[in-house]
């Protein structure tokens, strides 16, 4: 790297790219709150979280065995993470393929993000420090219940998008 790259790239934004998702108005309003919700996260943590999330609701779509389980122990965790169900709730009710596609666009962003910061990280390139969103380490409020036997409501069936 030259050192007019490493110039460039020093304090580089990690969350760029989720700032101009979040900004940008051909996206729809969905994909910007969770590209909004994802910006100062752990780069590590919103990845794996975002994943583990869009799992679950795959798995309850495909009729896997365990979905629901997986999706009520995520959103019912006390100890659990609080950007999971921010970025759940900002997407339930909109239809699960929406759903779902929403989750993998923020998925593969948060894959670039964190690729950019391994090779960054390789090449000892300083990164703008990440502002945490949340101020504790907790969840707080309530949570949602754990039974897995939650009833799926019309959003699991009927899809706009699908015009269904």
């Amino acid at each position: 790297m030259t050192d007019s790259a490493a110039t460039y790239l020093d304090q580089f934004d990690l969350d760029v790219t989720l700032r101009d998702a979040a900004l940008d108005e051909q996206n729809r309003p969905a994909r910007r709150m969770i590209a909004n919700a994802s910006i100062g996260m752990h780069i590590e943590d919103a990845f794996y979280s975002v994943r583990e999330l869009r799992e679950a609701v795959s798995w309850i779509h495909e009729g896997e065995p365990g979905g629901k389980r997986k999706l009520a122990s995520i959103l019912s965790n006390p100890a659990g993470d609080d950007f999971q169900r921010c970025i759940y709730f900002c997407l339930a009710g909109r239809g699960v393929v929406e759903m779902i596609d929403d989750l993998m666009w923020l998925e593969e962003l948060l894959e670039a993000r964190g690729r950019i910061a391994g090779e960054m990280h390789r090449r000892r390139v300083k990164a703008r420090l990440l502002v945490r969103p949340y101020v504790a380490d907790e969840p707080d409020g309530p949570v949602v219940s754990s039974s897995e036997d939650f009833q799926q409501g019309r959003s699991w069936w009927a899809d706009p998008e699908l015009g269904v």
